[in-house]
């Protein structure tokens, strides 16, 4: 088995290391850490203290991201040379004006993604008719922006270089959001598939909470392009990755994760696809100022939704009487404050 020290810690080729709580060193140079249930990233410039952080989590995130960043890079005072999110949903920039402010760190996005993080358009409503568990019924609830960063922000070169990052290449990978994109290693096969992917079922309040460990397509309830998002894994997988790190769910390696995500890809309208929902069919459009249409809703939202918030009270009741009653209580305490 071949193992690579980094900082002192030994990542295989088979598994992340945990090296402190809901942290991981991923890869090589590569770190993940975990808010409630989102993930966020520091990459290192190769040797050097100089690293990126990917995605800036819930608003609860920011003391966590920058333990991580004393943690990997070893320095309490350490800086990002910059900040690049995968796309601009509300579980991903909750800690970024807090983080960009306090360290005058450029934000680097695709430019399809520039309406949704300068104030001037929101996403399309959260579909709570796709199913799959109770956080997609309970969708509605969550904040669809905008976000507005303005002064720090800058698109993404088109040439796919990420700034800071000269191992690195951007991947144009839309249907979850307009913008997405994904971040890749071709040096040893390190994919960082932000939401084009997850590697948990995210629809599910009990799989999110257990983070049970299953290749599944994007976040149904916020994918608004589903022809655009198959496309997307079909690129991905294309790429035979040997290390994958998703923005939800732990991360995957070698001959496992290819093999799951070559079936994602051949049976993608059966496993990741939603059988009814707003943008199953037809697609929310989009261009540089942001939204420009959005399906109508589907019959009955409002009533799924009521039915998933007594059902996630529901859930969440088995979940307190079967596990410790300190951990249900503070899943529920985080996952309040980070969608507010």
């Amino acid at each position: 088995m071949s193992r690579t020290t980094i900082t002192n810690r030994v990542v295989t080729a088979t598994e992340e290391r945990e090296i402190g709580k809901n942290m991981w060193l991923v890869a090589p140079g590569v770190w993940r850490v975990k808010d409630v249930f989102v993930n966020a990233f520091i990459i290192q410039n190769g040797e050097g203290t100089n690293w990126v952080l990917v995605d800036a989590g819930l608003k609860s995130a920011a003391s966590k991201i920058r333990k991580l960043a004393q943690e990997a890079i070893g320095s309490a005072n350490s800086r990002p040379s910059a900040i690049v999110l995968t796309h601009g949903h509300f579980d991903h920039v909750g800690s970024l004006q807090e983080l960009a402010d306090a360290w005058a760190a450029p934000v680097y996005c695709h430019k399809l993604e520039v309406p949704y993080l300068t104030g001037r358009s929101k996403y399309p409503p959260p579909d709570s008719g796709v199913g799959g568990g109770l956080l997609a019924l309970m969708s509605f609830t969550f904040p669809r922006g905008p976000v507005n960063v303005q002064e720090h922000l800058q698109e993404l070169m088109p040439d796919h270089s990420v700034p800071g990052l000269p191992e690195w290449q951007w991947i144009h990978t839309p249907g979850h959001a307009p913008g997405h994109i994904s971040l890749y290693r071709e040096s040893d096969g390190v994919l960082i598939a932000g939401d084009a992917f997850v590697t948990t079922k995210q629809e599910s309040a009990i799989a999110v909470m257990t983070q049970k460990k299953v290749l599944s397509g994007p976040p149904m309830y916020f994918t608004i392009d589903w022809g655009a998002a198959a496309r997307s894994v079909k690129s991905l997988a294309a790429l035979q990755p040997q290390v994958v790190a998703t923005g939800h769910g732990q991360s995957m390696y070698g001959a496992e994760v290819r093999k799951q995500l070559n079936k994602l890809t051949k049976e993608f309208w059966d496993l990741a696809m939603p059988e009814d929902g707003r943008y199953v069919h037809e697609p929310a459009l989009a261009n540089e100022d942001g939204i420009t249409y959005t399906p109508p809703a589907r019959p009955n939202y409002s009533l799924m939704a009521t039915i998933g918030l007594s059902a996630f009270a529901i859930a969440l009741a088995v979940y307190y009487n079967r596990h410790k009653k300190s951990e249900a209580e503070k899943w529920i305490e985080n996952f309040k404050k980070g969608v507010k």
